[in-house]
């Protein structure tokens, strides 16, 4: 009987997969022995910050929802009743303290309606003018960081698709047979709070490779 085998890859974020704390206090451009220019760097790291907290808080929720923060989108499922949100008022619905179950059930109507942004993709939040400006700061940043973005991406993509990387090559035993069948996963791991990490995810072009469930 064929096997299945399923091979996880967990990810620590920042300062690993993207570069953000390095660029706003300077250390990455100092690793280069003032071969970088650390103003730009800072620069840089400022505009992706804001750029974080706006879609965080313009988009995601995260002023109403920060002070009941969740390992993951899924945590509150069993309060929410399925409704539909298509003509839900979030604005309005009076979200506010104390976490009882009803305020409860609002988080986690926020909460799907947080994962089907993300399913959808920044391509349906940003118009055509923010999604310019998003694309040349990406191209920024993966100049400036010589290619940090884009290599951790491949690598991203690599590993989901199991066809062009080897479990050897990153220092694990290979475990793929002639009667196994395996599927690779994309796990994120980091300190900071869920609605921020996948925002970062999104803009800097993770969430294809890592769902709004492992993250």
């Amino acid at each position: 009987m064929d096997a299945t085998l399923t091979k996880v890859f967990i990810w620590d974020m920042d300062e690993t997969l993207i570069l953000l704390k390095s660029l706003l206090n300077g250390t990455f451009a100092q690793s280069f022995n003032d071969l970088k220019d650390a103003d730009k760097g800072v620069q840089i790291g400022r505009m992706w910050e804001n750029h974080i907290l706006n879609v965080c808080d313009e988009c995601f929720f995260y002023e109403q929802i920060e002070n009941n923060n969740t390992p993951f989108l899924d945590a509150l499922k069993q309060y929410d009743d399925g409704r539909d949100l298509s003509d839900y008022e979030f604005d309005r619905d009076g979200l506010c303290p104390p976490f009882d179950d009803l305020s409860l059930k609002k988080i986690a109507y926020r909460h799907r309606a947080i994962a089907h942004k993300y399913k959808e993709g920044l391509q349906n939040i940003f118009d055509k003018e923010m999604l310019r400006v998003w694309d040349e700061l990406y191209d920024m940043t993966d100049e400036y960081t010589d290619r940090w973005l884009s290599s951790a991406r491949v690598l991203l993509e690599q590993c989901s698709s199991g066809k062009e990387v080897s479990t050897s090559s990153l220092g694990l035993a290979s475990l793929d047979s002639a009667d196994t069948k395996s599927e690779h996963v994309n796990i994120l791991v980091t300190s900071g709070s869920l609605i921020p990490s996948l925002v970062k995810c999104l803009l800097f072009r993770l969430d294809n490779l890592i769902t709004h469930g492992n993250g």
